[in-house]
């Protein structure tokens, strides 16, 4: 990988970790508990207890994705960035484009 490909690759990644960091606080405020005075009737309570089941489990998903591209910056300085950690060969910049957490080929994660 060359040294600019690295780059824009810290540049993607550093974006997607503030959009992510962002997503997740407003998840946050939709996953806190419905308080028992709310005014709302009995089927709205029944959407808003299934809406926060989804939006935690949208949040869990986040939080893992985040800790990977942190993970992910931390391994862009090192000279293996962008190398398969299972066969060593390199990652194509369009798989780490887009998916800049990725630590495997696409041949060695399936």
């Amino acid at each position: 990988m060359i040294n600019s490909e690295k780059e824009k690759l810290k540049v993607i990644i550093s974006q997607k970790i503030s959009v992510l960091k962002e997503e997740i606080a407003e998840l946050i405020e939709l996953t806190k508990p419905i308080p028992l005075d709310a005014a709302i009737g009995r089927v709205s309570r029944m959407d808003a207890i299934n809406n926060k089941t989804i939006n935690e489990a949208s949040l869990r998903e986040k939080k893992k994705i985040l800790q990977r591209l942190e993970k992910a910056m931390e391994r862009s300085e090192k000279k293996d960035f962008g190398h398969c950690q299972k066969c060593g060969n390199e990652i194509p910049f369009g798989r780490l484009e887009y998916m800049p957490h990725s630590t495997r080929c696409v041949n060695c994660v399936g």
